[in-house]
């Protein structure tokens, strides 16, 4: 089977500290696969380089056989730890903007963007400014945004909490997991041990 992400030999050094050391591993299509360590462990930096954010000074990495680049970018879903949301922007409107970003024409964005708030039970929120949202409400905006271009990308590598910190039950969590596993062909997870 094809690789759908292959890191080999990939290091990163930050002045004399060494973030990331000779890394290498690869996912399969349809795999799940996760990034466990302790803080300082890489795994961000690791993720960012994937993700093209960052560049290895060592090794290669490859999105289903061509080298990280922009065009890779393209087919990425990535939800950082720390939220990129426009505070006084108001829910619905900024995933349509951050889902048209990705290339979705509005109906398409539309009709994702609903689908992602009914399933998050956040269909109450689209005329909310961000500002007004706790943490877990946030973290799942910023899901929806990631995951509302699909079924366009082929990985979504999520980096590190998403867990759901919002009284919801976990199940909820899961269950829009396999959601998402539904519409997505790889999914790389980054959690702290």
């Amino acid at each position: 089977m094809s690789l759908v992400i292959d890191v080999q030999n990939v290091s990163k050094h930050f002045g004399k500290a060494t973030a990331v050391n000779q890394v290498s591993f690869g996912v399969e299509k349809g795999q799940i696969f996760g990034l466990l360590g302790p803080n300082g462990a890489g795994k961000t930096t690791t993720i960012r380089m994937i993700n093209h954010i960052l560049n290895p000074d060592t090794g290669s990495i490859s999105i289903l056989g061509e080298a990280v680049s922009p065009k890779s970018q393209e087919r990425i879903g990535y939800l950082p730890e720390e939220r990129g949301l426009y505070k006084k922007m108001k829910v619905f409107d900024q995933l349509m903007y951050l889902a048209q970003l990705k290339g979705l024409s509005q109906t398409a964005a539309k009709t994702a963007i609903e689908f992602w708030l009914d399933r998050f039970e956040a269909s109450s929120w689209k005329k909310k400014e961000v500002s007004e949202l706790s943490k877990g409400m946030s973290q799942k905006i910023q899901f929806i945004a990631t995951v509302a271009e699909e079924p366009h990308s082929d990985t979504l590598p999520p980096d590190s909490r998403l867990g759901m910190s919002e009284p919801s039950p976990w199940f909820q969590g899961w269950y829009c997991l396999l959601g998402v596993l539904a519409f997505v062909t790889t999914l790389a997870w980054c959690l702290y041990s």
